[in-house]
């Protein structure tokens, strides 16, 4: 059994039962599971999936309410900014697509916070087309059982998406198939820390496993602290404003955080990149609010 016919098959057995791969699942769910996705664990983003869908099944929907409204429904999924593109993406399918998520991968490139991931994951996923669709999950299988590496080392679009295309099958439903199966596969049994290699359904083809699981030997990604970072103020401001029934003054925001300095410095970047609105009487909302 070649590559994708083996990890294929063991998708159709213990694929996860997500909502965004259920048979119903729109064009609009799947993009926004892939904008939630990024970076965030599965576990986290099902319910503010569910919840986000249930306010807003549709573009249209989201477009006609306030960016604040989106970034506030985000809550604690992280890099809000993420809302924002979202919200910013449904009103161009509204003033664009008629309200439908396009189909085209140059379509889906030219919306807002859609970049080459999203765009042929949503092609692939929601319309069943033929596309390397790369991840993580996907560049560790890949770097292991094709490449004979532990890591993946560092990212290139054009030398990942190359490796997967050369694995895709030639027909468009298996190839889809194949390339949800290659993320299911590094998300639950090829992990980073401990892979299950007595599960994998690639094992006997896996050229790191044939050559004794020799240690990655390329530049190591830095592992990324939260606590006491300008990030977490940034969190803790905004959850501020998320709980606020509307603006509210500087003295509100002041107990979220006691180093003045950096709370000042973590609520300017917050203006910066939208996600809160400064008023001219001095108070602080969510965009949109007033």
């Amino acid at each position: 059994m070649d590559f994708a016919t083996a990890v294929t098959a063991w998708f159709k057995q213990a694929a996860r039962d997500l909502p965004w791969r259920s048979p119903d699942a729109s064009a609009w769910g799947v993009l926004v599971s892939e904008v939630m996705l990024q970076q965030t664990p599965v576990n986290r983003v099902l319910p503010a999936y569910q919840a986000w869908l249930t306010r807003w099944p549709e573009p249209a929907a989201l477009a006609a309410d306030s960016p604040g409204e989106a970034v506030r429904m985000w809550a604690k999924l992280g890099y809000p900014r993420r809302a924002l593109r979202l919200h910013a993406c449904a009103v161009e399918l509204v003033e664009r697509f008629g309200g439908q998520v396009p189909d085209d991968v140059d379509a889906l490139l030219s919306l807002p916070g859609v970049g080459e991931y999203t765009a042929r994951a949503v092609a692939t996923f929601a319309f069943g087309q033929r596309h390397p669709v790369v991840d993580t999950n996907v560049r560790r299988v890949v770097a292991r059982a094709v490449s004979g590496q532990g890591e993946a080392g560092s990212p290139s679009t054009r030398r990942d998406l190359a490796a997967v295309e050369a694995l895709l099958p030639a027909t468009l439903p298996a190839a889809a198939q194949f390339s949800a199966g290659a993320m299911e596969l590094g998300a639950l049994v090829c992990t980073a820390r401990t892979p299950r290699c007595s599960e994998c359904p690639v094992a006997t083809q896996c050229r790191w496993r044939l050559a004794g699981y020799p240690s990655y030997t390329g530049p190591q990604r830095r592992a990324q602290r939260f606590a006491g970072t300008d990030r977490q103020v940034r969190g803790l401001l905004l959850d501020v404003l998320r709980g606020a029934d509307g603006p509210v003054p500087a003295s509100a925001l002041d107990i979220s955080w006691p180093d003045s300095a950096q709370r000042a410095r973590a609520l300017d970047t917050l203006i910066v990149d939208g996600l809160v609105d400064p008023l001219p009487d001095g108070r602080f909302g969510l965009p949109g609010h007033r």
